[in-house]
């Protein structure tokens, strides 16, 4: 047990009762015991390197590279990712590829190059390895991207797992992003990032690393190319960034560095090199196609916490039934849970939940529950007693299963790391289905150390299937909350087949997007708050995961009224848009905030509710390509360096570029705009970018822009389907892309492509068809007209 499990152990004690915190401190006094006996000490390690190059084999897509100490396998696939592993590490296995690993390019073939190093020359990219082990990465062109320095390994004399350390050099113009969810992101400064997925203890703020989930997954942006490098392994490590500097010291560039630790794993990664658009469909290509939300997902949610049983949630939805307010979803938290039980619900509070959904699902409103990992450890409990029949517990490295501190009592962990396990976990979301639930949010699923909640934890020492494998949680905790999301999302392929799953987990790992998305978790109630929440789904969504949101308000305290509506504006445009209530923090409906914040409300609510088609397309197209919802504003134009430093502004797909507000007292706001004709959507006042420019954004809104000849789906007034047309700027063309969606099944309806473009007086929209231009399918309705 470290300061740091006795820290928050103490909290525990003040905040969850003397029982539940002595629990906590006994939970942690056992892992500590249990890792002592059942890990290895370090002892004495050998530093290695790879030395000269002695023998080199050429194969499909490029070849091994043989050194005195170490052996290099290089791998350029068919869609232009390059792929390289050390000390024979190969693709698979892999938790985060949603298969086998992509077939070789033929035409990449490893030859000699100067001063005895070797090269493989692919359409897209180019790899140079050097005589000693240093990787270079460089454009068609010839100009280096990224130069991996040789490696070392650190490995325990006595034998056992080596850790190792990889340095890397990148253009003095480079940025970074990525690594998961950073609050201190988007863009990702000089600093130290851990690789472990964390819960913080407390609600977090831009300074607080690491989170929820992280991931080895960087996206690095300069002049010649963005690329994406990936280092797939699950263990605990630190990322350490500095960016570089032009013209430092007597007129030379100053590169960039990443340096990245690991305690262990295999020393392989994989680049992908092109635009920002090409390089999220090649990772799509290698780790999953994200999830299709069913259309009701990407509507209102809202969460509240500790505020009683059935009758509160049916006075909830009557509260916006009553004021004309949309709301698509109710999220149940731990606090409606039947003690222990891992899928139970209390029964005293909710004694007719399957008429409550019933009831809620004829008006439009869906229910959401919480599950956790942590399963009571009460015998007797359904639950519990099948999972040990299955023998699905996970043990410590005497045998015996492994028992924590939940937010109820003492748990058990399910190893998801078993296929067996997973199949059985995913049978138990049956009993939340016929209850009428029809989504899930997993929660406290890192799992990670002792918070004041309690949370369940795993010592590193205990034992996981890991596919057979075997092996332990120091491998295993990172993609834990990946596994659970897995089994979730194949339990309810098969349970409910003509729907799509709903799922999101506030942790995971590379890869999670093929199963569901993610919310920020327990982020804090205050202006940085907000900062945080979105530099969130930003990051996110450059890592591949496209669906994300935060709790609106935070999640304690209690938000002034201002904070409120600029959070609750920022999420009407984000992906998963939830707001969040608890019996701590007081509630949060619009009206608690008075009635200027109401109707300002309203406006957000009703425009997210008429861009709903837009979403359903995004989310279309995210399936489709890996393009996020959300995307950075230097999206279309990486080589813009004042878009580049730009981050408190995004576009949402190709359209629109929303400009939140994010500090207090503001109501005019500055605005990086990318290049072309811009319109403002609330005032229809015309812009010209590159440029920066002051856009009125009163307490009502926040600025929304739309892109001069955007074609886009809108939900018109009698509900259907039409064309919110933009007039594009004189002597040229615009373009949008429509994919109509029943909201839920599996069908992958036809993309629809229109052209607006200016015919005498009048701008005209068309279909694109393969019989040429044809008229469209949905009503049109043109703005913009008065302010070319």
């Amino acid at each position: 047990m470290d300061g740091r499990d006795l820290v928050r152990s103490v909290k525990a004690v003040g905040t969850a009762g003397v029982s539940q915190g002595l629990r906590t401190v006994r939970a942690a006094w056992r892992r500590k015991r249990a890792d002592a006996s059942g890990l290895p000490a370090r002892g004495a390690e050998r530093a290695r390197v790879p030395g000269p190059v002695r023998e080199v084999e050429p194969g499909p897509g490029g070849g091994v590279l043989r050194f005195a100490r170490s052996e290099l396998r290089v791998l350029v696939a068919a869609n232009g990712a390059v792929f390289w592993g050390w000390d024979g590490a190969g693709p698979e296995p892999s938790y985060a590829l949603a298969g086998r690993c992509p077939e070789p390019d033929p035409r990449a073939v490893l030859e000699p190059d100067k001063e005895g190093g070797w090269r493989v020359v692919a359409e897209r990219v180019t790899v140079v390895v050097s005589r000693h082990g240093a990787v270079e990465v460089l454009t068609p062109g010839g100009v280096v991207l990224r130069r991996d320095l040789p490696p070392r390994w650190w490995e325990p004399v006595g034998g056992g797992t080596a850790r190792w350390m990889q340095r890397s050099e990148v253009a003095a113009d480079a940025r970074f992003f990525g690594l998961g969810g950073r609050a201190g992101g988007p863009r990702l400064r000089g600093g130290a990032y851990r690789l472990w997925n964390s819960d913080p203890g407390r609600p977090f703020g831009p300074g607080d690393d690491p989170l929820y989930l992280t991931m080895p997954v960087q996206v690095v942006v300069a002049d010649a190319a963005t690329h994406l490098v990936f280092h797939d392994t699950s263990w605990d490590g630190r990322v350490t960034l500095r960016e570089g500097e032009e013209g430092a010291g007597s007129g030379h560039d100053r590169a960039g560095t990443c340096e990245l630790r690991m305690d262990g794993g295999p020393l392989r990664c994989w680049v992908v090199v092109g635009t920002p658009a090409r390089v999220l469909h090649a990772w799509a290509s290698l780790t999953g196609a994200p999830a299709l939300p069913p259309a009701w997902a990407l509507g209102h949610h809202h969460a509240p916490w500790g505020f009683g049983g059935e009758q509160e949630v049916r006075r909830l939805v009557a509260g916006y039934q009553e004021r004309g307010l949309p709301l698509d979803a109710v999220h149940l938290g731990f606090d409606r849970h039947d003690g222990h039980r891992a899928f139970g619900v209390d029964k005293e509070r909710f004694p007719k939940l399957p008429q409550l959904a019933a009831d809620l699902r004829r008006d439009g409103v869906r229910l959401v529950s919480a599950v956790y990992a942590g399963v009571g450890a009460v015998p007797g409990d359904d639950v519990y007693d099948s999972g040990t029949a299955e023998d699905a517990f996970v043990r410590d490295a005497s045998g015996r299963v492994v028992r924590g501190v939940g937010r109820t009592g003492e748990v058990v962990f399910p190893d998801f790391t078993s296929a067996r396990v997973r199949r059985w976990w995913g049978g138990l979301y049956e009993e939340r289905l016929v209850q009428g639930f029809s989504g899930f949010w997993h929660d406290g699923n890192e799992p990670t150390s002792v918070t004041a909640f309690g949370e369940p934890t795993l010592p590193r020492s205990a034992r996981h299937a890991l596919e057979g494998r075997g092996g332990d949680h120091r491998e295993a905790h990172n993609v834990y909350a990946l596994c659970m999301a897995g089994a979730a999302h194949e339990g309810l392929e098969e349970l409910a087949p003509g729907e799509r799953p709903f799922v999101f987990s506030r942790s995971g790992w590379a890869g999670l997007q093929r199963y569901g998305g993610t919310w920020s978790g327990d982020v804090a109630t205050g202006w940085p708050g907000l900062r945080a929440s979105l530099s969130l789904v930003m990051g996110l969504g450059l890592c591949g995961v496209p669906y994300s949101g935060p709790d609106v308000g935070g999640f304690d305290g209690v938000p002034s009224a201002e904070l409120y509506l600029r959070w609750f504006q920022l999420g009407a445009y984000l992906p998963l848009f939830r707001t969040h209530a608890s019996a701590r923090a007081g509630r949060r409906e619009p009206w608690e905030f008075g009635a200027e914040v109401l109707e300002h409300a309203r406006v957000a609510l009703l425009a997210r509710r008429r861009l709903s088609p837009y979403l359903m397309t995004l989310a279309h197209l995210a399936r489709r390509t890996g393009a996020p919802y959300v995307r950075p504003v230097w999206w279309s134009a990486p080589e813009d360096r004042a878009l580049r430093d730009c981050e408190d502004a995004f576009l949402l797909g190709d359209c629109l570029l929303v400009a939140p507000v994010l500090h207090p007292g503001a109501d005019r706001r500055a605005v990086q705009l990318p290049r072309g004709h811009w319109y403002d959507t609330a005032t229809g006042r015309p812009y010209e970018g590159p440029a920066q420019v002051l856009v009125d954004a009163p307490l009502s809104r926040i600025p929304v822009l739309v892109r001069a000849g955007a074609v886009i789906p809108v939900r018109g007034d009698d509900g259907g389907l039409e064309l919110e047309v933009w007039a594009p700027a004189r002597g040229r063309t615009g373009a949008g892309l429509v994919v109509p969606d029943g909201g839920d099944g599996h069908h992958q309806p036809e993309i629809e492509r229109y052209v607006s473009r200016w015919e005498g007086d009048r701008v005209v929209v068309e279909r694109e068809g393969e019989d040429g231009m044809g008229v469209p399918a949905h009503p049109v309705r043109v703005r913009g007209l008065g302010e070319v």
